[in-house]
């Protein structure tokens, strides 16, 4: 919505304005929350005829921008358990997700699907945790997670859920489950593979 007050959307191509808001490479993320945005009558979009354009409604405008749902991407599941399933950031659909839920950054959230137990004592939010079948909320801008934070590990290019633990007395990072069965740590030396693709912020329940 700040580009389109700031910008001729029309003038641009999808791949100028995924760029434009820091989501480089993903021109369908764009596509999608256009046409989302046309859905409930704050834009006016129509890629055939070239127009993309704020609909003017004044104070109706601002509330309805309060209240509206914000579409994030599926990328996949994410074991919590050993590192047993690939990381891979294909977008297999989206959550509809209400504002209020969400901090204001919300161009580098993602959602992965928790798959295990092994976090299912790990608080993340409100006293949620993360229990398997979950949707985990994730930022992707934290690339430097602190001490304690639940993070996306990617290790040897697979993708788990764990606790974040600096061990600098031995030089290496801990990664813990916390869980009602046993799990044991993933230990991280210099020079393995090995990233972190987000920091966990929040927990969406599935339903029983």
């Amino acid at each position: 919505m700040d580009l389109a007050k700031s910008q001729d959307l029309s003038k641009l191509s999808l791949r100028q304005m995924a760029k434009l808001v820091d989501v480089d490479n993903k021109p369908q993320i764009i596509k999608h929350h256009l046409l989302q945005l046309d859905k409930v009558g704050l834009m006016q979009v129509n890629f055939d005829k070239g127009i993309i354009k704020l609909v003017n409604r004044g104070f109706n405008l601002v509330s309805k921008i309060n209240n509206i749902f914000y579409s994030l991407p599926i990328v996949g599941a994410a074991n919590c358990g050993p590192a047993t399933i690939f990381a891979d950031e294909r977008i297999e659909g989206y959550l509809k997700v209400s504002a209020k839920m969400l901090p204001r950054r919300k161009q580098d959230l993602y959602i992965l699907v928790a798959d295990g137990p092994s976090m299912n004592l790990a608080e993340v939010s409100e006293g949620n945790t993360i229990e398997d079948g979950d949707f985990v909320v994730v930022d992707r801008s934290y690339a430097n997670p602190r001490n304690g934070d639940i993070v996306v590990a990617v290790i040897d290019g697979m993708g788990t859920i764990k606790r974040y633990k600096e061990d600098k007395q031995n030089n290496q990072i801990v990664l813990e489950a916390e869980s009602t069965e046993k799990f044991l740590p993933i230990f991280i030396h210099e020079g393995d593979d090995f990233a972190i693709s987000g920091k966990v912020i929040d927990v969406i329940k599935r339903p029983k």
